[in-house]
């Protein structure tokens, strides 16, 4: 298995070389890493993606052997090609990697995992949520795209103004959300805690923790537990 580290987020600056967050366990959610500053990475973007079984399981067992560390998943893709042609449908290669984190958050080491490159495919209909960053203010209170299948539900902070901070926390929430709404990847507003308008130096959602938010900041309140944290940037993300 090959190890070889990567200090940063990125180190293709100005090349569209993409890494795409991997989430899940029963069914596998794609978040792209996005960067303010450059334009082949400022897209926030969720997908599903066809990826094979092989890949699937190696990812599933390296997780279960690190689940409770601050460890991240994600597909290095090699080739070059501009992020919104996925939405016409594509296929593309990778490489699954595993990254660990630094004890204060602030500094990411991929390491690959995978010896040859893998084939995965993204259909028009895996494209989930896809918008390009800017003219967004920041919101009142912390505001977080949902998307998911039962009750394995994930959470992306909506990248809003920069600077910012990037976090995906998987929650599973105590009642069942509808499939439909997941699928349209709205909103969830959690009125109980003011965005921070800032890159915070840490999550505001606590591990273990229960708390209350509405999807598009209208709904009835949804009960949720947060769970594994499964990204977390404020450096690269706002300075790249």
């Amino acid at each position: 298995m090959s190890t070889a580290p990567e200090a940063t987020q990125h180190d293709d600056h100005g090349q569209h070389f993409h890494r795409f967050l991997i989430l899940g366990k029963e069914k596998l959610f794609f978040y792209h890493l996005a960067l303010y500053k450059d334009s082949g990475h400022n897209y926030q973007a969720v997908f599903t993606f066809e990826v094979p079984v092989a890949l699937r399981d190696k990812y599933l067992e390296d997780l279960k052997a690190n689940e409770n560390k601050w460890v991240f998943y994600s597909l290095y893709c090699p080739d070059h090609f501009e992020l919104p042609k996925l939405k016409e449908g594509k296929e593309f290669n990778v490489h699954l990697e595993r990254v660990l984190v630094s004890d204060n958050g602030d500094t990411r080491t991929f390491q690959t995992m995978t010896e040859n490159l893998t084939k995965v495919v993204c259909k028009p209909t895996d494209v989930l949520h896809f918008r390009k960053l800017g003219g967004m203010d920041y919101p009142d209170y912390l505001t977080y795209l949902v998307f998911g299948e039962g009750k394995e539900i994930h959470i992306a902070h909506q990248l809003a103004q920069h600077p910012n901070f990037d976090e995906v926390v998987t929650v599973t929430p105590d009642q069942t959300i509808d499939p439909a709404t997941l699928k349209k990847v709205p909103t969830f507003v959690i009125e109980s805690i003011k965005d921070p308008k800032e890159a915070a130096k840490e999550s505001k959602l606590k591990k273990g923790q229960k708390y209350q938010g509405k999807i598009n900041g209208s709904s009835p309140l949804i009960d949720f537990t947060v769970g594994r944290q499964g990204w977390w940037n404020r450096t690269s993300l706002n300075n790249t």
